[in-house]
């Protein structure tokens, strides 16, 4: 199975433009995790989750009305539409990460996430490696 036939096609885009505030608002208001951050041109310049605003934003001293781009991740990972899901799975166990941009011709067409796996049957093997090599520390604990 291709991670088209399980991603997420209608993904809500903003632009780095935006202020944190912003953001977070319209993660509530589409009850997500996550915002890809695109150009003008619908290219994927990066992506912020729920946790970029917390970790990066709000303990780093940011104000809510500084722009996105002070807080969202800019070293992207992303899949093609026509990437296996097994692969998928992999990269997302391997860095650590719930949500792939999918993008295609160097535009965003898409998103997958763990979940998005995890719900079919055949996945789930796949997903539960995945989500459990995710959930591991990245650095010993204290």
């Amino acid at each position: 199975m291709k991670v088209r036939d399980i991603m997420t096609s209608h993904v809500s885009a903003s632009n780095a433009n935006a202020s944190i505030d912003e953001i977070a608002r319209k993660m509530k208001e589409l009850n997500v995790g996550s915002i890809p951050i695109c150009d003008n041109q619908n290219h994927v310049i990066g992506i912020v989750t729920d946790r970029d605003i917390v970790v990066r934003g709000i303990v780093d001293g940011f104000r809510v009305s500084d722009n996105i781009e002070k807080v969202m991740s800019k070293e992207l990972i992303f899949v093609s539409p026509d990437t296996h899901t097994h692969e998928a799975a992999r990269i997302m166990a391997q860095n650590q990460i719930r949500r792939l941009p999918v993008v295609e011709n160097g535009k965003l067409v898409g998103l997958v996430a763990i979940g998005d796996l995890a719900v079919r049957n055949i996945y789930v093997d796949d997903a539960g490696k995945a989500l459990s090599d995710i959930s591991l520390p990245s650095r010993p604990m204290m």
